[in-house]
């Protein structure tokens, strides 16, 4: 029996999150951040939706929040951190962060390119 083609789409997306994870050092914060190439559509409609409403930087921070992992593929931020994050954290550190998520696909491209 074949399978479907919502099946293998499916299937696909959790390969992709069952794979490698990237590294992302964050020397002014001290740690190291991992991240997935990709993340679901839901969490991408959520910045996106921030974005269309002129809400930049609180979809950067929706990005870190939701795509930031520690090295067991766990969240780093909790959904309470956004306001912290918004008003107490360096917004150039912030858009590198944001930047380097939001970007993942085109990371993990490169680096299958070998660029």
């Amino acid at each position: 029996m074949t399978k479907s083609v919502l099946e293998n789409a499916t299937a696909h997306f959790k390969e992709q999150l069952a794979g490698k994870m990237f590294e992302l050092a964050v020397p002014e914060w001290q740690t190291t951040i991992y991240y997935h190439s990709t993340v679901s559509m839901r969490t991408e409609s959520k910045i996106m939706a921030l974005t269309q409403q002129g809400k930049t930087a609180e979809a950067l921070v929706e990005s870190i929040v939701m795509k930031s992992l520690d090295s067991e593929g766990n969240r780093v931020f909790r959904d309470t951190d956004r306001a912290a994050l918004l008003n107490e954290a360096d917004p150039k550190i912030l858009i590198r962060v944001a930047t380097k998520l939001n970007n993942a696909g085109e990371n993990a491209l490169a680096e299958i390119e070998g660029n």
